[in-house]
């Protein structure tokens, strides 16, 4: 009588990295291999398990029901494995893996891009995927691994914790400001073009801000992308409500109403519950905490400290 079809850890790990994927090319990128040896892999996880864990189609594998019952099992057995593995370098806090960072533009780009060096000194071995797409990336469907986000999530298995409340203004560039008359109230924002979100794209209630500064602003000129709108600032388009945290690093660009004109807003720490004992993805969350915390002046500018909000 044979002995039935085996399958190993390893099958599980070109599993999981299919399943969060939903391609060949991009999981044997992440594992370093082929993408022949990926299939052939799943093909021996299916024929060990007897059953189909995707449908195959020309835009990619989709995971069928037995396989996304079968991705919470997996990822029971990766974080046991992660752990197990911690255990047994000494008790050292080398961490080894992939780790997905969902991130807005802003935050993405002006705040953790100036720490990565940091980040790579303390942990060579963790390989980091930062995506700043202008959209909510599901963790339920395993996109990002870790979300920071400008709402607190609601609801579902998720973990969740404030990272750091940050401060915004109206600015505009200098040479723009000297070309036009003095703004001493918000009704004079009436006369000026503002810079902003396209209004139905935005995809946080943290965004809405322009309401807050005046009811009746429209804007001229709107982009997804929060650089577009700085470099339209930076350039005289018009005014625009901007992170302290961003506008700080241009000296052209100038406070307007300065002591009537101030927006907090909050960025906060994201993870599925399953994920939290992860030695990968903790070191990364950690890691966010510790920069965060000792960059508190580049998110609250220095004229807020010690006002109530």
């Amino acid at each position: 009588m044979s002995n039935p079809p085996q399958f190993t850890w390893d099958d599980l790990q070109f599993f999981l990295a299919v399943a969060r994927t939903g391609q060949l090319s991009t999981a044997a990128r992440q594992l370093r291999t082929s993408h022949a040896t990926v299939s052939r892999r799943i093909d021996r996880l299916e024929f060990a398990l007897k059953v189909k864990l995707f449908e195959r189609n020309p835009r990619g594998y989709v995971m069928t029901a037995m396989g996304a019952r079968f991705v919470e099992t997996a990822e029971k057995m990766e974080q046991e494995t992660e752990r197990l593995r911690a255990d047994l370098a000494d008790g050292s806090m080398t961490q080894r893996g992939v780790v997905r960072l969902s991130a807005p533009e802003g935050f993405s780009n002006f705040f953790f891009a100036t720490i990565l060096a940091q980040f790579s000194a303390q942990h060579p071995h963790l390989s980091l995927e930062l995506v700043t797409i202008q959209q909510i990336m599901s963790l339920s469907r395993k996109e990002a691994d870790i979300a920071v986000v400008l709402d607190e999530p609601k609801g579902g298995p998720y973990f969740a914790e404030k990272l750091t409340d940050y401060h915004l203004q109206v600015y505009g560039s200098r040479d723009y400001l000297a070309s036009r008359a003095p703004i001493t109230s918000r009704d004079d924002l009436l006369q000026h073009p503002f810079i902003s979100y396209i209004e139905e794209m935005i995809f946080a209630p943290g965004l809405d801000y322009l309401g807050d500064v005046h009811p009746r602003i429209k804007p001229q000129f709107q982009s997804s992308s929060i650089f577009a709108q700085l470099t339209a600032t930076r350039n005289g388009l018009g005014l625009c409500v901007l992170p302290y945290f961003i506008a700080s690093r241009y000296p052209e660009l100038e406070r307007v109403l300065p002591d009537e004109v101030d927006l907090q807003r909050h960025y906060w720490i994201s993870c599925h519950r399953d994920l939290l004992q992860s030695p990968r993805v903790r070191a990364v969350m950690d890691f966010l905490r510790e920069a965060v915390t000792g960059s508190e002046a580049r998110f609250t500018p220095p004229w807020i400290k010690g006002k109530p909000h």
